[in-house]
């Protein structure tokens, strides 16, 4: 993606691009790794059956156990008013699954001692040096009255990575005081899109950020939110070089993410996703950020793109204990740290990450993404010590240690179904599994 090749050498580029796609990991027979082939054909056969009654455009699937590639689907269309096929080098808005990328970058830097888990927020950006608090109280009518308050404690790097630094979301918090805060900051465009405030500087979206008010007190509640924004700017603080520059030298080269970044090059918009024209649940104009320039500030929480084979391989890294093909980004005991419960008993979530990922409880979090604490509770399959996330418009992916497994979905399809599909994905993919790791 982020070669330049001029008119004559266009159709050499996709044709070596085309093979780079198809190696995403080595391929290999799935019964050799205990997956039954013709199990996984009811993945493709139930996303083709929502793609003909409309409810998708298309999808890349690509699963990989013990290191290699069992399963690479593509269906439907990637643009379909343009009756462009889906193909599986096709690059997808990634939103949320961002985070990841934008979490293991602020862990390399832990490694290297420029950051403490326990490090305050403003000890990288002054501007979260004195916040005050929204504090929603209900009167004896039951109307809800705000009034702010210091902060306890400040935020820390650590609260970021787990969304307890009391940041929000415009589009999601129920506080009325910080979403009409959020939206006059122009951090939450309703009448726009939603996700985007990569118009901002840094230095813009910061100020604008710690003006308003924090949701909770640090460290008390989870909620889903702008933090991981927030990382992006301590990296970029701790790191002296642009976000979007430290994953592509640190992250993206070593693991040959040849497809992933923060904008689409004018020669590659041919191959990027489009989600249909309005959402079959709802009717609603489905409206996705603009990744054909480079963005005013690189989106920590919503702004990368990517494709299905470049995502499979970041996941396969963290799956393998931080290390794919020679290339160690990040030590084993750094991964298990991430993929452990940082919730716990004593931070409640406003709603648990399962529930906002999946429709279902069973979920904490961890450094950078939802992890599962045990084989029950969730109504879908998994392991204990599975962990994943999401994206708004529709790509999803896990990876389970037990089963030395992990799935990458990429569809452009925003909207209430999302957690449809993503569980659908997930059960079908462990249906597959006729050999169990589990001990």
């Amino acid at each position: 993606m982020k070669r330049v090749v001029g008119p004559s050498l266009f159709v050499i580029a996709l044709c070596a691009a085309s093979a780079a796609w198809a190696q995403a990991l080595p391929r290999a027979d799935p019964a050799k790794v205990g997956v039954s082939a013709e199990r996984l054909e009811r993945i493709g056969q139930a996303f083709q059956k929502e793609i003909d009654a409309g409810k998708l455009p298309g999808a890349v699937m690509m699963v990989a156990r013990d290191g290699q590639l069992v399963y690479a689907k593509t269906l439907g269309h990637q643009d379909k008013d343009a009756g462009k096929a889906m193909e599986e080098g096709s690059i997808f808005r990634i939103y949320s699954m961002t985070k990841p990328l934008v979490s293991v970058a602020a862990m390399i830097l832990y490694e290297e001692g420029r950051i403490e888990l326990t490090d305050p927020v403003s000890k990288f950006l002054p501007e979260f040096d004195n916040l005050q608090v929204s504090k929603a109280t209900l009167d004896p009518f039951g109307k809800v009255t705000y009034a702010t308050e210091p902060v306890a404690r400040k935020p820390t790097v650590q609260d970021l990575l787990r969304h307890t630094a009391g940041l929000a979301y415009g589009e999601i918090t129920q506080n009325a005081v910080v979403k009409e805060g959020y939206a006059k900051a122009g951090l939450y465009k309703p009448a726009d899109r939603d996700y985007d405030s990569r118009s901002m500087s840094p230095e813009e979206q910061v100020k604008a950020i710690a003006q308003v008010p924090l949701v909770h007190q640090p460290g008390t509640r989870w909620e889903y939110s702008l933090a991981s924004d927030i990382l992006g700017r301590v990296v970029e603080k701790a790191a002296g070089m642009r976000l979007s520059e430290f994953l592509e030298q640190r992250v993206f080269q070593p693991l040959k993410m040849n497809d992933s970044g923060f904008s689409v090059a004018q020669a590659d918009l041919p191959r990027l996703a489009e989600p249909l024209k309005t959402d079959p649940a709802t009717g609603t104009p489905n409206k996705l950020i603009d990744v054909s320039a480079v963005p005013a500030n690189d989106s920590g929480g919503a702004g990368a793109v990517s494709t299905a084979a470049d995502y499979l391989r970041f996941t396969q890294m963290l799956l393998n204990g931080g290390e794919l093909d020679g290339a160690r980004i990040l030590s084993p005991t750094t991964i298990r740290l991430m993929a452990s419960d940082h919730l716990g008993e004593r931070i409640q979530p406003v709603l648990s990450p399962g529930e906002l990922l999946l429709g279902t409880p069973g979920y904490s979090f961890g450094l950078g993404f939802s992890v599962r604490g045990q084989d029950g509770i969730a109504g879908v399959s998994g392991s204990a010590g599975e962990y994943m996330w999401a994206g708004y418009a529709g790509t999803f992916f896990w990876v389970d240690p037990e089963e030395d497994l992990t799935a990458v979905l990429m569809t452009q399809a925003p909207g209430p179904s999302r957690p449809y599909y993503r569980k659908l994905f997930k059960q079908l993919v462990y249906q597959s599994v006729v050999e169990t790791h589990a001990n």
